[in-house]
């Protein structure tokens, strides 16, 4: 069971964390939707199907690489990551914004907290078992169309 002080202390983490998103950090995934999208960068990370970092996605992007993007939304200073989303939509890769960059570099399996992922749906090198990409990419198809329901809603 859990006691009142835990409740109250997850409760202030979370108020944390929305009062310290960028103003630009839209579209914000919902808790669901973070859960899973974060359960999607995990398996990604496992599968070596995972791009870290600024440089790295947007290097990947440029390339024409395709895959849902990832940002974190409490980036300071905001400008680090501006020009992100700008690539994704020229090159029609959905992007999503979740809450915390900590969360983000957790799922990703790295011990540096990390400003946005870019999840591919095969390796860049190499191959993986057929089962395992199956699932990977039942998986991104689910966030990413929850993800366009979510950006649809917006704009």
């Amino acid at each position: 069971m859990v006691s009142d002080s835990e409740t109250e202390r997850s409760n202030i983490k979370e108020k944390k964390k929305i009062t310290t998103l960028a103003p630009i950090a839209k579209p914000l995934a919902g808790k669901k939707l973070c859960k899973r999208t974060l359960k999607l960068v995990r398996k990604a990370s496992e599968s070596k199907c995972l791009k870290r970092g600024v440089k790295e996605v947007v290097k990947s992007v440029r390339r024409g690489h395709k895959g849902l993007c990832i940002i974190a939304g409490n980036i300071s200073p905001i400008d680090v990551i501006t020009h992100v989303p700008i690539l994704c939509e020229e090159s029609d890769i959905p992007y999503v914004y979740v809450p915390s960059k900590e969360d983000l570099s957790i799922a990703g399996a790295t011990k540096r907290p990390t400003c946005c992922v870019l999840v591919l749906t095969k390796p860049t090198k190499g191959e993986m078992a057929k089962e395992v990409q199956e699932k990977l990419k039942a998986d991104y198809d689910q966030v990413v169309s929850d993800v366009s329901e979510l950006t649809s809603s917006l704009f």
